[in-house]
């Protein structure tokens, strides 16, 4: 079991790349299969026309989008979905984290721009709140569709990259795209993976990490929506969040009648008599497609159960209600890490440490779910910072990450993966991806750094 004192005297235990425990790195190159087939010798389209592909839809893929295409670089966005905005919208994920520190915004720039837009659907929400604010998902559909388009980039839906070329050990040349045209074959002179689980990364055979030192990664969840919920009655009773000890949640728990309910509960009222939940664990690897689809339908089974479970224990809010939808993406939290020039460690969040290569500023608690581990949160004010090296793939010259696939610790990740977090990470990726193409030949490892922490600033990104 982690306990917050256990935590804090072991904080120091992963500082830099070179000190990373060799079971904890991996290529992450395709597993060796017993049985193979050899494709015949084919033919496919190629489409070249791209300065920069951004290979993902969720805040991260969004933001670099956004911000490549506003630095002028023609931009791609391949998303596998029929919408963007990931885990806020085909996650279901019902509110944003905190985007103060308690005392100010501390997620600027484009983070900002988002964020207020996605208030425009949720006002009943008090003005000027900044921590925990509900999210209207389909209107944050749309915020995200009218931004990306806004800018000039290329949004490509129902795409999913299939296989990574490479002109040489460090560059890629092409990804090879699935789609209803078949397969296409997309150049670019740089590329983005916010692909949440570092897929172009792990294709092009770029040292990874995934999940702790034993291997196991935090636990997932598959968010759900309940609507003609009795909202007078909601908010009136007993504050059902899992954070209140009182919670009717813990007498469902304490009844063994639910098992699949367990003691992480989230929800919030994104809508008139509508509750949306973040609630309940689900052990996947989501790197493993069989293992996803397990998980997808045991996650509707959870939902299931929470709903039977509080329409029983809470029937003044929940009697007439229904399960209106799930999530059709999983809310995973943790996959592959990868390695950067640079990886971001509980000790650098502990000491709030300041970079001169930053990119901007993220004070998000230490939210790791796990069995057993302690939640450890800043006091306010604090906050720490994000190194442009941690978006630069160690051993990759054309290709930055954004999201939550950035080059962090397990344990700070849990602090990283948020999506207010991702956003920033995003536009920085995409604006250097512009700036590497201006400036040293697409390698984004030689960015001029104070030009981008300029250029960011000027957007309006929050540094100390």
């Amino acid at each position: 079991m982690t306990t917050r004192r256990s935590f804090l005297k072991n904080l120091g235990a992963v500082a830099a790349t070179a000190a990373i425990a060799p079971n904890m790195a991996f290529a992450c190159k395709k597993r060796p299969q017993n049985d193979e087939y050899d494709l015949n010798s084919q033919h496919i389209r190629l489409d070249s026309s791209w300065d920069v592909i951004v290979v993902g839809g969720g805040p991260g893929g969004c933001a670099a989008a956004i911000a490549a295409a506003r630095e002028g670089a023609k931009t791609l966005l391949i998303e596998a979905n029929g919408i963007l905005g990931g885990m806020g919208t085909a996650g279901m994920v019902p509110a944003w984290t905190p985007f103060s520190d308690g005392e100010k915004m501390i997620y600027r720039g484009l983070a900002e721009k988002v964020f207020k837009e996605s208030l425009k659907g949720v006002p009943h929400e008090p003005k000027g709140k900044l921590d925990w604010v509900n999210i209207n998902p389909e209107h944050l559909i749309r915020v995200y569709e009218d931004m990306v388009s806004a800018a000039g980039a290329g949004i490509l839906f129902f795409s999913r990259v299939a296989a990574v070329e490479k002109s040489d050990d460090d560059t890629i040349d092409a990804i090879i795209v699935a789609n209803k045209n078949g397969l296409t074959a997309f150049k670019a002179k740089v590329f983005i993976d916010a692909t949440g689980d570092g897929d172009l990364c792990a294709w092009a055979g770029t040292l990874c990490m995934k999940g702790d030192e034993y291997g196991k990664v935090q636990q997932a969840t598959l968010c759900f929506e309940i609507a003609n919920i009795n909202t007078q009655a909601w908010l009136a009773g007993p504050n059902l969040h899992s954070d209140n000890k009182y919670s009717p949640l813990y007498d469902i728990i304490a009844q063994g009648k639910y098992p699949d309910v367990v003691s992480h509960m989230c929800l919030n009222l994104i809508g008139p008599d509508v509750l949306g939940f973040n609630a309940g664990h689900l052990d996947v690897d989501s790197t493993d497609p069989w293992d996803v689809s397990k998980a997808m339908i045991k996650g509707r089974k959870v939902a299931l159960e929470y709903h039977k479970a509080l329409k029983e224990m809470a029937p003044e809010v929940f009697k007439d209600s229904f399960i209106v939808r799930t999530a059709t993406s999983l809310g995973v939290r943790e996959s592959r890490r990868v390695i950067g020039d640079y990886v971001l460690t509980a000790e650098d969040w502990n000491a709030r440490r300041t970079f001169e290569d930053e990119i901007g500023r993220n004070c998000y608690y230490l939210d790791v779910h796990k069995p057993g581990f302690v939640p450890v949160h800043y006091g306010k004010g604090d906050s720490h910072g994000i190194p442009y090296r941690c978006l630069t793939p160690a051993g990759l010259k054309n290709v930055l990450v954004a999201g939550r696939c950035i080059s962090s610790d397990s344990q700070v990740f849990g602090s990283v993966r948020v999506m207010p977090c991702c956003l920033v990470t995003g536009e920085a990726a995409g604006m250097a991806a512009a700036h590497a193409i201006e400036q040293s030949g697409c390698n984004v490892h030689n960015v001029d750094v104070r030009h981008l922490r300029s250029r960011l600033k000027e957007e309006g990104q929050y540094f100390i």
